[in-house]
This record gives C-alpha cells, sequence and structure tokens, in this order.
C-alpha cells in the first residue's frame, strides 16, 4: 500500500524530545513514505540521539531561526542531503519565563520581543529561508499553533505570538500562493511536551481539557495533531491554504458546560485515539 508521502521530501524542525509534537511528525513522514531531514539547534548531540529512535535515521542540521547567517545558509545545508523540498514542518516556539506565568504586564519589551521572534516571526523566515528548495510544483509548509483567540491562563506573551503566527501563516498563504506553496497550521490542545510542561498552569489545561472537550482528549497523545499535518503535507488537500484546523477533541468549538446539563464527561466517553485501519 502506498503512502500519503512517497516521494516527498520534508524537513521538520522541533525535534527535541521523543515526545515532542514534531518527533511525532517526523516518525508519521517516515511511515507514510517521506524523506526526512531534520534541525536542530542548541543541544545538537542531544537531537541526533532523539532522531535514531525515529524508524529511519535521519540526518539533522543545524539551524538557529534568530541568526541571519544560519538562515541564509540553510538551503545548501539541507541540499547536501536531499535535492530539495516538498514540505517544511515549523514547530518552533519559546518565550522566556518573565514573558508567561501571569507576569504579562510587568514583561520588558526585550522577553516578548524574544517570543515574537522566535515563535511567530520565524515562520516567515523559515519560509523563505527554505524557498530555494521548492520546486516549480510547490509544496506545503505547515505550522503548529495553539488557539490564539481567547487569552489562556499564563500563556501571556506567548498567546500573542501565536496570534502573530495565525496572521503570519494567512500572509504567506497569500505570498506563497502563486508559488503553488500551501501554508497552513495545526492547533493542537495540550499535550504533555517539554515547552508545554514548562508553563506553570499546565496542570490546570491537563485537567480541563478532557472534560471539556466533545470526543475526550490526551495529553499524552500526539498522534492526532501528526497525523494532521502529515495530511497538510500531502496531496490530499490541493486547494487548502491560510487554513487552522483545530485538534483538541473539539474544545474550542463548546463553551464549559454548567453541571446538570446532561453534557459528556470524562467519565462518559474515552480519550481521542483513533488509529487507522491498515496504518501504524
Amino acid at each position: 500500500m502506498s503512502g500519503l508521502l512517497d516521494g516527498k521530501r520534508i524537513l521538520v524542525t522541533g525535534v527535541l524530545t521523543d515526545a515532542s509534537i514534531a518527533f511525532h511528525v517526523a516518525a508519521l513522514a517516515q511511515r507514510e513514505g517521506a524523506q526526512v531531514v531534520l534541525t536542530g539547534y542548541g543541544r545538537m548531540s542531544l537531537v541526533e540521539r532523539v532522531a535514531r529512535r525515529l524508524p529511519v535515521t535521519p540526518p539533522v542540521v543545524e539551524l538557529d531561526v534568530t541568526d541571519p547567517a544560519q538562515l541564509d545558509g540553510l538551503a545548501d545545508r539541507v541540499r547536501t542531503h536531499c535535492d530539495g523540498l516538498d514540505g517544511v514542518v515549523h514547530a518552533i516556539g519559546f518565550a522566556p519565563l518573565p514573558a508567561l506565568g501571569g507576569n504579562f504586564l510587568a514583561t520588558p519589551w526585550a522577553d516578548a520581543a524574544t517570543a515574537f521572534q522566535v515563535s511567530a516571526y520565524s515562520l516567515q523566515a523559515l519560509s523563505v529561508a527554505t524557498l530555494p528548495l521548492f520546486d516549480r510544483d510547490g509544496g506545503a509548509i505547515v505550522g503548529l499553533d495553539f488557539d490564539a483567540r481567547v487569552a489562556w491562563p499564563g500563556y501571556d506573551w506567548m498567546g500573542v505570538a501565536k496570534a502573530g503566527l495565525e496572521s503570519c501563516a494567512r500572509y504567506l498563504a497569500a505570498y506563497l500562493g502563486p508559488r503553488g506553496i500551501r501554508v497552513n497550521l495545526v492547533a493542537a490542545g495540550p499535550l504533555r511536551t517539554k515547552a508545554a510542561t514548562s508553563l506553570s498552569t499546565f496542570a490546570e489545561f491537563s485537567d480541563v481539557w478532557p472534560r471539556r472537550a466533545p470526543l475526550g482528549w490526551s495529553v499524552d497523545d500526539p498522534s492526532a495533531a501528526a497525523r494532521a499535518c502529515v495530511l497538510f503535507l500531502s496531496d490530499w488537500l490541493p486547494a487548502t491554504t491560510g487554513e487552522i484546523l483545530h485538534v483538541d477533541g473539539g474544545a474550542h468549538a463548546v463553551g464549559s458546560f454548567p453541571a446538570g446539563t446532561g453534557a459528556p464527561t470524562e467519565a462518559s466517553r474515552p480519550a481521542v485515539r483513533s488509529p487507522v485501519p491498515g496504518r501504524r
């Protein structure tokens, strides 16, 4: 059986641990037939060690998205491993501690600017850096989002940055569409990644979300988000760009249910774990 990504060349950023969404995207992309290249930042030996846990050990190239020189040289470094790209996964986000945890009103500009540059502007920077690697047939750029329509407890300037990411994706969709490149985001529910668990309010998210989501939600299962990313990387949505796909058990679609309304409870439905028949 052919895979959704047979023959495609995919660059995946943001793989730090095997619990990260990016790791699961890379693993599923490989199982669906893609050639994968990873980028790493800082602790390269750690990224290389985690890369060996994938079905096929991929090459890892260094990338600091705040370093213009590294961005300028990214295409050449990727070309040493593959002759081009059909897709890019942006799984990059960071905010300094003073920009999180309820410190919104006291956050200095330097920390807010770092959150915005790394978590939002980097989507444009990565897209431009990889543009020479896309063929005339175009391809797909997929970013990881967290619903920025509302203010989340303790998320603070990262939430502002995610709102910027969403707007950035729409502008990129407009500017890159004529080149055949689709730009979409996957807004996953809270997952127990290294970045998420550093947030002081993560326990609150992990407690409320499974009870709020109509389909249920498991903070320990990134597979649904990974599948959504792979779908966007495939050729199955050729006319979809500038979109935000919510993969959160449906929590974004509902408000808080008062007790006694008959709304589904955590005990009445399983967490979302939806294996695709015939695929692993």
